[in-house]
């Protein structure tokens, strides 16, 4: 993977961008450089890092990234709140799009992270609040950016 770009979408290299971060070799600086090394440990089933950059208190026991066979196609960051290297908390909301069993969908997600010392984790994440106000319709282009009609894509 070290030629290729970059899983994140930062359009930077790979080697030059998660990969060292994942590797263990530097630390996220801020909150959506972890958010973005942890779409792209998702994308490579690397589930040792994603463990480490969760949270103790909010990490679940096992991490299985094999039971549920999701192709990740694409992240967007949406919007990126504190998270700087001198804050402690950070909130990251993104999408990102993924395929499973063949049909597209998409998690769309407010992220919260938390630095301790010189270390960012994730703590957790939900749904944001407005995401029930947008109706699609059945006829209408399927949110998940496949093309088709929602009702021959996410919504059949």
């Amino acid at each position: 993977m070290n030629s290729n770009l970059c899983p994140c979408g930062s359009k930077h290299l790979f080697n030059e961008c998660c990969g060292p971060i994942i590797e263990g070799q530097l630390t996220a600086l801020t909150a959506e450089m972890l958010m973005r090394s942890r779409y792209s440990a998702f994308v490579l089933k690397d589930s040792k890092y994603l463990s480490l950059s969760w949270h103790p208190s909010t990490r679940p026991l096992e991490i299985d990234l094999e039971s549920e066979p999701l192709e990740w196609l694409g992240l967007s960051v949406i919007e990126a709140r504190n998270g700087g290297k001198d804050d402690l908390e950070g909130m990251v909301k993104f999408r990102a799009r993924f395929e499973h069993h063949g049909k597209p969908g998409e998690l769309v997600e407010n992220s919260r992270f938390i630095r301790e010392g010189e270390r960012w984790f994730y703590l957790d994440g939900e749904p944001p609040a407005d995401r029930s106000s947008a109706k699609v319709g059945r006829n209408e282009p399927c949110p998940c950016g496949s093309g088709k009609k929602y009702k021959r894509c996410c919504g059949g």
